[in-house]
């Protein structure tokens, strides 16, 4: 569960580099570019509610627990 937790935040911060770079090098047309990065925050998107919900569904399953840190101590 840890190693598919880690492989979606390293799938989110390289869409979103791929997009910064896309948006600074891009392609020689404007639409080229725009479409290039467009797409790169897309997939950043997606994968972040992906994992978004798939935490949620891992909780609810009793996959993972909460640690029990005290709030407020």
């Amino acid at each position: 569960m840890k190693l598919w937790i880690v492989l979606a935040f390293v799938g989110i911060v390289g869409s979103l580099l791929a997009a910064g770079f896309f948006m600074v090098r891009g392609g020689p047309a404007e639409q080229d570019k725009a479409q290039r990065m467009a797409s790169a925050l897309a997939w950043r998107i997606g994968l972040s509610v992906a994992l978004f919900v798939c935490l949620i569904l891992a909780y609810a399953m009793g996959w993972i627990k909460p640690t029990g840190i005290p709030l407020g101590a």
